[in-house]
């Protein structure tokens, strides 16, 4: 049955995730169980604030009054204000520590089922570090609060995401060896795949088959996810080959991961044999990450009918409070370029919830935009503002790219101030839409000076320039005869480690004008977002 609305009634939204990330040097102890400024604009010099830094759960006994009052019924109010306090709590020098002393300052207690709620939540949304500050509170409490191996697992793999793998190396190496079970286990392996680590997975697998750890089908599935990033689609049959050969049962994941794989190599044939032995296994229901998978590798492959019938199962698939499918669903359909659909789901996502977060937003927003709907865009974007918790600069990129790519240069020029009178912190990915506006118009000064700035922003640890732009520049370095704008550039490529990465700088022109890889191949890897891989690596994670 397809998704209809219910109302024409446009019910206020509400968004309650994704606040751009702060920096701050967060100190984590073990606990056991018992700004970027001076942007250049395109007709006049932008200048932007200064980003200012800010500072699973233990079983529930279930309780029953027998006619008593019950005093151990915890209300859901308590954690969820605590949860708001935080999320809300990103002014200087703030942070989930301080909401916490001052919550119990205004003689308030917290219980470790409420903090483990409010974690959740937060990793729910992607807020990492205040996670991970919740448990440094806790850490630093620990005659009140008993860790379990769940929450050590947990704070490994928070460590990973806010201080990088090494951290988590650290984190692991200390833990006592009674300790690591294989839930820490697990989550050292998963932190390992996305760092895209494969040497130290692969050893850290062979340590798990050695401890009776790999019983099960997760650190499989794990592992397939980074043969899958890594495009080793081979090592993903290995992989399911060896589950079989020890009779350890594929899940939902598994299969969902093994399809992938298949549409990833272009066989249709493959990938429709994998949904057949899905049907087959009894104790296997597809569910709509299946089918939104295939949907993303149908449209890849052309077939757009198949790619339709696939959508549909995923509507007819939705259940519960799950927001994530309509994301999806309207990327999809806006790959697929049906504006109607894109609308469609957009209301009906809409009249079922009364907040949307800003991966919704994100998510209408881009469809519209890649189906050259500017005014729709925009329009949404403004329905957007003044509901909004936080500002996500991606969602702001969207348009701001737009308005580069199309030549409107006052236009873009005018709309990054706006973005940041509406709080907006640019990211690095602000600063390289703005450098690609100086690069159409052959300002090598003024685009170098905003790749820089990408460098120097929060959360810019992942960030490399586009190829085709640092080709650009090396042009225009060459054509110039600017051999100083040339060595800033490579001192920029140096800083995010493009220099050592073979397969990157293979997509850099040579200096006599050559590529060692073609521009059609530049463009295929490094602008391909693959959205049925994306789907199974959050299903994971929450699996963890």
């Amino acid at each position: 049955m397809l998704l209809q609305p219910t109302t024409s009634v446009k019910p206020p939204h509400q968004k309650t995730e994704n606040h751009v990330s702060f920096s701050s040097s967060l100190s984590y102890s073990l606990s056991f169980p018992s700004g970027f400024c001076n942007l250049g604009g395109f007709t006049k010099p932008l200048s932007c604030p200064r980003n200012h830094p800010v500072i699973s759960c233990s079983s529930i006994s279930q309780v029953h009054s027998y006619g008593t009052v019950d005093y151990e019924r915890r209300p859901i109010v308590k954690w969820n204000a605590i949860y708001k306090r935080i999320s809300m709590n990103d002014g200087p020098e703030r942070g989930s520590v301080s909401v916490l002393n001052q919550w119990e300052n205004e003689g308030k207690k917290v219980t470790k089922w409420e903090l483990s709620r409010v974690i959740k939540e937060l990793r729910k949304f992607r807020r990492y570090k205040l996670a991970l500050e919740v448990y440094e509170w806790m850490n630093n409490r620990a005659e009140r609060f008993r860790l379990t191996t769940s929450d050590t697992a947990i704070q490994l793999d928070l460590i990973a995401k806010v201080h990088g793998i090494s951290s988590a190396e650290e984190y692991f190496v200390k833990l006592p060896d009674t300790l690591k079970d294989k839930r820490i286990y697990g989550s050292l392996l998963n932190a390992f795949v996305r760092a895209r680590k494969k040497e130290q997975a692969e050893s850290l697998l062979d340590k798990m088959r050695n401890r009776g750890y790999t019983d099960h089908a997760l650190p499989f599935n794990v592992m397939m996810t980074l043969y899958m990033n890594l495009k080793d689609y081979h090592k993903v049959e290995s992989v399911v080959s060896e589950m079989k050969e020890k009779q350890i049962p594929l899940d939902i994941y598994s299969y969902n991961i093994w399809l992938s794989s298949c549409g990833s190599q272009g066989s249709i044939e493959k990938m429709e044999k994998v949904l057949e032995q899905m049907n087959l296994d009894t104790d296997i229901n597809p569910n709509w990450t299946t089918f939104s998978t295939m949907a993303t590798m149908y449209i890849k492959l052309g077939q757009l009918e198949k790619a339709e019938d696939s959508l549909r199962s995923v509507e007819s698939r939705i259940t519960g409070r799950d927001r994530i499918p309509y994301h999806y669903l309207i990327s999809l359909y806006g790959s697929l370029g049906k504006k109607e659909e894109v609308l469609r789901i957009w209301e009906t996502y809409k009249s079922q919830f009364p907040n949307i977060p800003n991966l919704g937003y994100h998510s209408v927003i881009s469809s519209l935009v890649r189906l050259d709907d500017i005014e729709g865009a925009e329009k949404i974007y403004d329905e957007w503002l003044p509901v909004k918790v936080h500002y996500d600069p991606r969602i702001g990129n969207l348009l701001l790219g737009y308005y580069v790519r199309k030549g409107f240069v006052d236009k873009a020029s005018a709309f990054f101030d706006q973005m940041i009178e509406a709080g907006g912190k640019p990211n690095s990915m602000t600063c390289e839409i703005l450098a690609e506006g100086h690069i159409r118009e052959r300002r090598i000064s003024e685009a170098l000076s905003c790749l820089k700035d990408a460098v120097s922003t929060e959360g810019s640890k992942s960030w490399r320039p586009r190829p085709a732009n640092v080709s650009s520049i090396l042009r225009l370095c060459e054509q110039e005869e600017d051999t100083q704008s040339k060595e800033a550039l490579l001192e920029v490529l140096k800083q995010v480690g493009c220099l050592d990465d073979e397969k990157y700088m293979s997509y850099i022109p040579l200096s006599n004008g050559t590529f060692t890889s073609s521009e059609q191949e530049i463009e295929k890897d490094t602008s391909d977002n693959d959205e049925g891989s994306e789907i199974l690596l959050n299903q994971l994670q929450e699996s963890l």
